[in-house]
């Protein structure tokens, strides 16, 4: 089982004595400063007033006038068939307009009641009046504005009296009260609940210097007082840090109260070990100088304490011999702060042996050894790794795309750059770390989720952060219990933690259901589990604190992941203080705004915005509103990522606007050189070590980086992916293969691989034993790549679980044996001067002579002579057999997905046809035409303008009735989505009456 940690300051530092203690070292995290909140002011009173006179009026005053002025309209008894018979006159219209206007007031006291007793009984979120919409929003304005300033106003609300009670340290009341309370009312809570604490602090502040003027400093045993830990309220819990701050005036002297605890055993029988684990309905001795409502002296002198209560204290007082000084002090943290998952037990029976061929070891002894100068930091973020890789390909993809419609044959673009220097170091790093799996899982478990949780009418449960253990399973950790999760999800160690398992993981399938958690984002390991902070259901801020160059390490990896992840549909990041523009990763997800006031201005806009949906939509949060009907358009986060260290006045207003973020799906991660940033929930430090340090979490992580080298080459990649970078508006060098093969009879290789169709393999005896299976993968991903593999991308090609080095080597060794050496004792299997692996241009395969002869016969010889062209584009044709390695078995080449190849087969494919058909074309051999197009149509079946060619073809047979049968077959092909605009048009040009059999075969 994974050793909890604690961190390294807590469990180095002595702890401090009762008598003195601004003498502790201060530590790491601090519990944030509350944003100051101005007291009443006289247009407070004056709003009041106002609120009052219109409550009044609309309540009482409407009624009084209608029935002064117009009287009751409805009939004294019931109508006759006379009465329908009538003529209608003004004063019908009058009635009926009268009796609107009692039915729109009778709706507007409901709301006016609804909102009284949510306010009185401090309830939370009122119930909504059917209908409603703006009348209970103008009900709540007035009833808050009426109800906040008076004398009595937080006794009037008790709900808001009690959150500082039960709050989670680093959050203040005033936070809290903006997260239970939707709309504008939140803030007049928090306004409310901010001057009660005020109050409070004074107050205890106060009687605090009375007790040590009165020497009581030292507290005799009958003079111990003792807290009892309250249960969750909300989403934040109670903690140490809180209870010291309440009761000693200072977070800082939690340390005093777990040194008085430690290793006492409680009442569920477990024993406080760690500072930062405490558990609701534990007992703690407190220092003899604290003072609060919430302490008891004796049991017998607590009249509102239960009798089994009283038992416990009286029990727990008498074990105070046994509590051991020294230890360990962690963070003030309470149970639902970010604590590592218990793992599931090692199964009993042993793992199945691996099949023949498929030697594996674990991914940490796979990667073991020497990274052959691949950047590690990309190695060990295999989430992140695989979020860049798929939105490369897709980026890339999206190129080959845009460049076949630029014209047919000679077209742009062909191949993509091919990168080199540390751009082709970090896209080794991201083919070896990345682990799409994982990425799939997480995906599916997280929205399957969602799906079960919406079919049993359950909200979603906020979640604060996901741990992905080294087995594979996962655990979400819950901000307060949520009941029984659906299955096949289990409860973990706690009512807190949500499990599943890897094996019930793989049994998920999609869910067409939007992501519930999308601001998940890997911070790091810890003990070989990783951990996935939810940056959007963070109670206020994140701030960051350490050297400029370490927090640009963390940011950058953050705005990469939240980018590209496989996790997320929509989300919007914007980025303040980033040196280098990281908007090629995603340009439809992030944004660089230039400084704090431009980041202030828009999410102002967007706070209020949100706030105000929420409120009309009725919804508490935007997990309520991500399983509604609108739960793809609406409520997507919104993730700041500041880099830049703001100021004092800006910290504040940041504060400020962060108060309300975390039920409004808006997240900030603010750098900062200190540990004093007000309105920061959780505090974080990098160090240069690579440490992610996190005292009050209870954390201390291996942080995943993305140095500025990495970063850049990163870019470079996406970069070098668009479209339109280093579009000159010709053709040439973009169509040119990295691999020519001399395509004359004295060309002929020594070694052939038929790729495109069945794998066949000729010049070469088939490998004997159980690698040949292997042997010829990894034949077909060097085939692929001529300009070299690396050592390490292989081996996670061929093990994606993992290998050790002797095995890979031993693999290689095969491999340069069965290929064998050239007539000039040359290998065929070479190492070039940057340690990658490249075969000898004696071995050939059929897609590299196919991409020759289409080069060929466009830019090369074929260019001048027509004779020539045909031939060479016929030979090509000719080798398509089927889609690339039709016959792999199941379970092998999944790097595949990672490759563009896919992609780009079917568009050589088609540009080959197409060049063959205006071949045909210019001298009327349409038939010819019309051959070369439907061999090209079996590979790729999907490309538009092969059909729009053979329409073309076809038509020039003269061959009506033949054009009509192709037309139809279009149509049935198209299914309920029916054809695309451009062939409709074609088909209006070539056959006017096509509509007519269309709506006769409909």
């Amino acid at each position: 089982m994974p050793r909890r940690r604690t961190t390294s300051s807590a469990s180095s530092t002595a702890p401090s004595a009762p008598s003195a203690p601004s003498s502790s070292p201060t530590p790491r995290n601090r519990t944030p400063q509350p944003v100051r909140v101005r007291r009443r002011s006289f247009g407070d009173f004056v709003k009041a007033f106002f609120a009052f006179v219109a409550l009044a009026g609309l309540v009482a005053g409407v009624p009084v006038a209608l029935a002064l002025t117009v009287g009751w309209p409805l009939p004294g008894g019931a109508p006759s068939l006379d009465w329908l018979q009538r003529e209608i006159t003004v004063e019908t219209f009058l009635h009926i307009l009268t009796v609107i206007v009692w039915l729109a007031w009778a709706q507007f006291t409901a709301c006016v009641l609804v909102e009284v007793k949510a306010a009185l009984s401090g309830a939370g979120v009122p119930g909504r009046v059917p209908g409603s919409g703006p009348s209970q929003l103008l009900a709540r304005q007035l009833v808050a504005a009426l109800l906040l300033v008076g004398a009595t106003a937080a006794s009037l609300t008790p709900g808001l009296s009690q959150l500082g009670q039960s709050l989670e340290g680093n959050q203040r009341p005033a936070v809290a009260a903006a997260q239970q309370t939707p709309g504008l009312f939140a803030q007049q809570q928090e306004q409310a609940a901010a001057t009660a604490g005020a109050l409070a602090e004074q107050a205890g502040q106060a009687g605090q210097a009375a007790a040590r003027a009165d020497g009581g400093g030292s507290a005799a045993h009958g003079d111990t007082k003792y807290y009892r830990i309250q249960p969750p309220e909300g989403r934040h819990h109670d903690s140490l840090w809180e209870v010291a701050e309440r009761h000693l005036g200072d977070g800082r002297r939690y340390k005093e109260i777990f040194e008085l605890n430690k290793d006492r055993v409680q009442p569920d029988g477990s024993r406080l070990s760690e500072a930062s684990l405490i558990r609701p309905g534990w007992i703690m001795e407190m220092p003899g100088d604290a003072r609060g409502g919430e302490l008891v002296e004796m049991p017998d002198e607590a009249p509102n304490v239960s009798e089994q209560v009283q038992q416990q204290i009286s029990d727990y007082a008498r074990s105070g011999d046994h509590a051991q000084g020294g230890g360990h002090a962690g963070g003030g943290s309470g149970d639902a702060r970010v604590s590592l998952p218990e793992q599931r037990p090692a199964p009993a029976t042993p793992a199945p042996a691996p099949s023949a061929g498929q030697d594996h070891a674990t991914p940490a002894a796979g990667q073991a050894g020497a990274s052959f100068g691949l950047p590690e930091a990309l190695l060990a973020a295999p989430l992140l790794a695989a979020g860049l890789l798929g939105a490369l390909g897709r980026r890339r993809r999206q190129a080959l795309w845009q460049s076949a419609l630029g014209a047919v044959g000679g077209r742009r673009g062909m191949e993509p750059p091919t990168p080199t220097g540390d751009a082709q170091d970090v896209q080794d790093a991201l083919l070896v770390g990345a682990d799409p799996d994982g990425v799939r899982l997480l995906d599916r478990s997280l929205r399957g989720l969602a799906a079960s949780l919406a079919a049993e009418s359950r909200a979603l449960p906020v979640v604060y952060a996901a741990w992905m253990s080294g087995d594979g399973d996962l655990h979400l950790q819950l901000a307060q219990p949520a009941g029984k999760p659906p299955a096949p999800w289990q409860l973990g160690q706690d009512q807190t933690f949500w499990m599943l398992t890897r094996a019930d993981a793989e049994r998920y399938e999609e869910a067409e259901t939007a992501a519930p958690y999308p601001g998940l984002v890997s911070l790091g390991t810890m003990d070989d589990s990783r951990l996935l902070l939810n940056l959007e259901a963070v109670p206020g801020i994140v701030s960051l604190s350490g050297t400029e160059a370490d927090r640009a390490a963390v940011f950058a990896s953050v705005a990469a992941e939240l980018a590209t992840n496989g996790w997320s549909d929509r989300m919007t990041i914007t980025l303040v203080g980033f040196g280098d523009d990281l908007t090629p990763l995603a340009p439809n997800r992030i944004r660089h705004l230039d400084g704090f006031e431009d980041l202030f201005e828009t999410m102002s806009a967007e706070t209020r915005q949100r706030r105000g949906a929420l409120g009309a939509a009725g919804h508490d949060s935007v997990l309520t509103g991500r399983t509604g009907p609108a739960q793809h358009t609406r409520w997507a986060p919104h993730l700041v990522l500041l880099a830049a260290q703001p100021s004092d006045e800006e910290a504040l207003r940041l504060a400020e606007l962060a108060a309300d973020a975390g039920r409004l799906g808006i997240g900030y991660l603010v750098g900062t050189g200190g540990t004093d940033l007000p309105g920061a929930a959780w505090e974080m430090e990098i160090t240069g070590q690579g440490r992610l340090l996190a005292p009050l979490l209870g954390l201390e992580l291996d942080a995943q980086l993305l140095p500025v080298a990495q970063q850049r080459a990163v870019v470079e990649l996406f970069s070098d992916a668009d479209p339109e970078h280093g579009s000159d508006g010709s053709g040439g060098s973009g169509n040119r293969p990295p691999f020519l093969v001399d395509v004359s009879e004295q060309g002929r290789p020594a070694v052939y691989a038929r790729l495109v169709g069945t794998y066949e393999i000729i010049g070469l005896d088939a490998p004997d034993g159980d690698r040949s299976a292997q042997l010829h993968e990894a034949l077909a991903l060097l085939l692929l790549h001529r300009e070299g593999v690396h050592p390490r991308v292989l081996s996670s090609a061929l093990w994606p679980r993992g290998v050790t080095e002797d095995v890979r080597d031993a693999l290689l060794d095969r491999l340069r044996t069965w290929l064998g050496t050239d007539p000039d004792g040359g290998a065929r299997l070479r190492t070039d001067a940057t340690g990658r692996l490249t075969l000898a241009r004696s071995v050939v395969s059929d897609l590299d002579v196919l991409r020759s002869l289409y080069y060929e016969a466009t830019q090369g010889r074929g260019a001048g002579s027509r004779q020539v062209r045909g031939r060479l584009l016929t030979d090509a044709l000719v080798l398509v057999r089927g889609p690339l390695l039709a016959d792999r078995p199941e379970g092998r080449y999944r790097w595949l997905t990672h490759e563009i190849i896919d992609a780009q087969l079917p568009l050589l494919v088609a540009d080959t046809g197409l060049a063959l058909c205006e071949f045909h074309l210019e001298r009327d051999r349409a038939e010819k035409a019309i051959e070369a197009l439907n061999a090209a149509l079996r590979t790729a079946p999907a490309d538009e303008r092969l059909w729009h060619e053979l329409l073309r073809a076809t038509h020039a047979t003269d061959d009506t009735d033949r054009l009509r049968a192709l037309a139809a077959d279009l149509i049935g092909r198209s299914g309920a989505r029916g054809l695309p605009p451009r062939t409709e048009a074609l088909l209006d040009e070539l056959l006017p009456t096509w509509r007519d059999g269309a709506a006769a075969a409909g």
